[in-house]
């Protein structure tokens, strides 16, 4: 702290901190506490609020499990099967992420000389420019039955007949891979760049095959970075909207649509808070088990 404020004065140190804290209690921890308060109450009438019926409750959990507020006879298999689709698809992309990631990460960081790795992190970046709603319609687009994709795979003669990569949640699962690549990407750019090059070079020399360099050296030097990335590309992929609605499938639903209902469209603000609270709590779940996975502290993750 110190040296943060003889680095950049007091005044503009003073202004970043009151920033900070301003946008750590206004803008995120007030919100989750009250969506937290919110989910253990009833969902009543502006009126009824704050009266003798305004108490706290489980009905809205028990309603995610047993698909009801008072009987627990049957479970509720629609939500939960939707919920556990979402966090498995996650899980799924994340790994599907990092495994793409990794060696174009590697490859800028170590590999390719500072003009053209700048040049491939502006060619990365520049996609995104765009709006993610259009470029998930895009995506669409190129995924349909009479789209690019499969207009190119009948033309060469591979396939007789249109492939339906929407029904097959192939184009969903590209499409939220394509959502946060920068995410996955630039963590462990960053993590891999700061890494010694003579290392590699001494592993090299002593006959290190490139897998083993990788697997006893760059790894273990970039866990913060693939901890990091595959945090941020978890969490937003399983709190995502757009795409999932404009790629999945008719049978595919996503956790944050039947948020989206219960806030929107149903006008159950209580429920829905329920819901994100559920969904808020497998995040924070995953972000302890990649800290106890990489065996990193939050610093170094958020860092």
């Amino acid at each position: 702290m110190n040296t943060f404020y003889k680095k950049n004065g007091p005044l503009i140190s003073t202004y970043f901190i009151i920033a900070i804290v301003f946008w750590l209690v206004f803008l995120i921890i007030i919100p989750q506490l009250y969506m937290l308060d919110l989910s253990f109450r009833p969902n009543l009438p502006p009126l009824l609020r704050g009266g003798p019926d305004d108490v706290h409750t489980l009905v809205h959990y028990k309603h995610f499990i047993f698909g009801s507020e008072t009987s627990q006879d049957n479970y509720n298999y629609v939500d939960i099967g939707v919920f556990f689709n979402t966090i498995i698809t996650a899980i799924f992309v994340t790994i599907i992420n990092l495994c793409f990631c990794y060696p174009i990460a590697f490859y800028m960081a170590k590999v390719a000389n500072p003009k053209s790795a700048r040049l491939l992190i502006v060619s990365l970046i520049i996609p995104f420019w765009i709006n993610e709603l259009l470029r998930s319609f895009a995506l669409r687009i190129l995924f349909a039955g009479e789209g690019v994709i499969n207009n190119v795979l009948i033309g060469s003669g591979l396939i007789d007949s249109a492939i339906n990569f929407i029904a097959l949640d192939i184009a969903l699962y590209t499409g939220l891979t394509y959502a946060y690549i920068l995410l996955m990407i630039f963590p462990l750019y960053n993590a891999i760049e700061s890494l010694d090059t003579n290392q590699l070079e001494a592993a090299k020399d002593l006959g290190s095959s490139t897998l083993r360099t990788h697997w006893r050296i760059v790894i273990p030097h970039a866990k913060a970075g693939i901890a990091s990335g595959c945090t941020m590309v978890f969490m937003l992929t399983a709190g995502a909207l757009a795409t999932p609605v404009v790629l999945s499938s008719p049978n595919t639903y996503w956790f944050t649509q039947l948020i989206y209902q219960w806030f929107n469209m149903n006008d159950n603000w209580s429920r829905g808070s329920a819901y994100s609270i559920l969904l808020l709590s497998v995040s924070v779940v995953f972000v302890l088990l990649m800290m106890r996975l990489f065996k990193v502290k939050i610093g170094e993750i958020i860092r």
